[in-house]
């Protein structure tokens, strides 16, 4: 197994344990595995693959490259009250694995 193929699967172990934490129980691991591949040219960068739930300009941040980009949501209240809504289920999770929170934002949108 490569170097990089490494950090994806402990990228995704973390999310996957995270998620649990947070309630969730069904993973649908093909939409998992799409946004831990996303990480790919960020999985070296510690603070890129984590997400601060209590910095506003990092939770915009989450809106506008991920909801609106990726997930092709417009609707600014509906996507804040959704990330709102996963940071609130992850808040007793200090380090937020931003593949974890990508996969709960995106269930709570979809």
């Amino acid at each position: 197994m490569s170097e990089l193929a490494e950090k994806l699967a402990k990228l995704k172990d973390q999310a996957v344990s995270q998620l649990n934490d947070s309630g969730v129980s069904s993973i649908d691991h093909d939409l998992l595995d799409d946004l831990v591949g996303r990480m790919k040219l960020i999985v070296d960068n510690q603070d890129a693959v984590l997400v601060s739930g209590t910095d506003p300009s990092e939770l915009d941040t989450v809106r506008a490259n991920f909801v609106v980009k990726k997930l092709g949501i417009d609707d600014k209240d509906k996507a804040m009250a959704a990330i709102n809504k996963v940071v609130g289920k992850m808040s007793g999770i200090r380090m937020k694995n931003r593949a974890a929170f990508y996969y709960m934002v995106q269930k709570e949108l979809s």
